[in-house]
């Protein structure tokens, strides 16, 4: 905890950006429930809360592109504040829905949502080796992920208790002052030089009037470099399992082991637990492992991680099954605290915005046919069942991360980064 806590207090940049972090995503949690719960009111139907979850990732898979370009052509902390001032303005006409009963608006406004979040989200990636030194940039990526598990362990459980005691309207309300709150601590940001644009080459009359170019050349840079395209195929194959557990969450909750909601609760906390202490974990691996061994490592963490969903889905014992979900979870923290360390380090400025929104789009773009499907064969199969074929495609991820590495076709490319005197570290210290 101590590099976590000397890297907040010393850094003036990297304490806004996490207080930003905070407000934002216990806010995104508050809409979350209040969402899901308000269609279900009015509904009655799983189907419709799919429905949900599919006009959000389709908005996110849309966005991304559109995102990155924006975030390597224009300055990223303007880009991140206009997201949050925009997603606030959606976020309060939710409120509105509350008594009108439109659900297609409300998948509507859940889209628009969603696709004002790569804006941030990404720019947020894109923004953090700038705003830390090289020694810092892993301890920063590691504190980022491990807030983002437990907002998402803490956050739900207080807005779930939120929307049943305030209502829905008070749930919006909040999501939509998280959001104003975030605005404000981002525009607190400091960076001399350059600020916060990329550093990259004068945009010619082609690429102005074409941006699709500009997303293109992301692409070819992102697979002329094997390890940046490796990490980025790795987070397609945890999708092409992790999709469908958002549907089996619900199903093992309700169906399999009949805990009703309070098991949905238990077993989402348990996720976050382990996604926490893998944060962690993964964050004293990275300070340690070699190169070599890091690879080695992400292979294993993917074997553990399917593996123990399998072994999840196969429980007949409540209690043994959360012990494996957290497992599962913890192996899956590890490889991504890595792997994000990974990609901070080796893209290069003028890609960044273009090759994290990339990353997430794949991502959501396989869980949106993950959810899919996973909702279909839920029809026809049992949850358990599903649950074993949802682990045995993310293990299957390790022998292609094996496969590749067997191959030479994962060298460590050159770091990249901004220079230290271009970095501000300390900042004002009046703050």
């Amino acid at each position: 905890m101590r590099p976590f806590i000397r890297l907040l207090r010393e850094n003036r940049n990297y304490r806004y950006t996490w207080l930003g972090q905070i407000v934002s995503e216990i806010g995104d949690h508050f809409n979350n429930i209040a969402v899901f719960s308000l269609v279900l009111e009015n509904t009655q139907s799983g189907l419709a809360v799919s429905g949900v979850m599919l006009a959000r990732a389709l908005a996110m898979v849309l966005g991304g592109p559109i995102a990155g370009v924006v975030l390597d052509r224009f300055d990223r902390k303007k880009i991140m504040i206009a997201s949050d001032v925009a997603r606030m303005a959606v976020a309060l006409c939710f409120i509105f829905m509350v008594d009108a009963h439109h659900i297609p608006v409300v998948y509507l406004l859940s889209g628009l949502l969603m696709f004002a979040s790569p804006f941030f989200t990404s720019g947020r990636a894109s923004i953090l080796p700038t705003i830390t030194t090289r020694e810092e940039l892993h301890t920063a990526n590691s504190l980022t992920q491990a807030t983002q598990f437990t907002t998402l362990t803490l956050g739900t459980f207080s807005a779930g208790l939120s929307a049943s005691q305030f209502g829905f309207k008070a749930a919006f309300a909040v999501n939509a002052a998280s959001f104003l709150v975030s605005a404000l601590l981002i525009a607190r940001l400091r960076a001399p030089g350059r600020g916060f644009r990329a550093a990259r080459k004068a945009l010619t009359e082609s690429e102005v009037v074409r941006p699709w170019h500009e997303y293109a050349e992301g692409l070819r840079y992102l697979r002329a470099t094997p390890l940046l395209l490796g990490i980025s195929l790795l987070g397609v194959g945890w999708a092409s399992g992790g999709g469908a557990a958002q549907i089996l969450f619900t199903l093992f909750g309700e169906v399999v082991f009949k805990k009703g909601a309070a098991g949905i609760g238990i077993i989402w906390g348990c996720a976050g637990i382990g996604l926490i202490f893998g944060a962690v974990a993964g964050h004293w691996l990275g300070e340690r492992l070699t190169f070599v061994k890091y690879k080695r490592t992400i292979a294993w963490c993917y074997v553990v991680h399917g593996l123990a969903y399998v072994a999840f889905s196969r429980m007949e014992g409540f209690g043994a099954a959360l012990f494996f979900m957290g497992l599962s979870r913890f192996a899956v923290a590890i490889s991504s605290v890595m792997n994000y360390s990974m990609l901070l380090r080796h893209v290069s400025d003028e890609f960044r915005g273009r090759v994290f929104s990339t990353v997430e789009s794949l991502v959501w773009a396989t869980m949106m046919v993950s959810m899919t499907l996973a909702g279909f064969a839920s029809e026809y199969y049992s949850p358990r069942l599903i649950g074993v074929w949802s682990g045995v495609l993310s293990s299957l991820t390790a022998v292609y991360w094996i496969w590749m590495n067997a191959a030479g076709r994962l060298p460590e490319p050159a770091r990249v980064g901004v220079a230290q005197d271009e970095v501000e570290v300390h900042g004002d210290p009046r703050t």
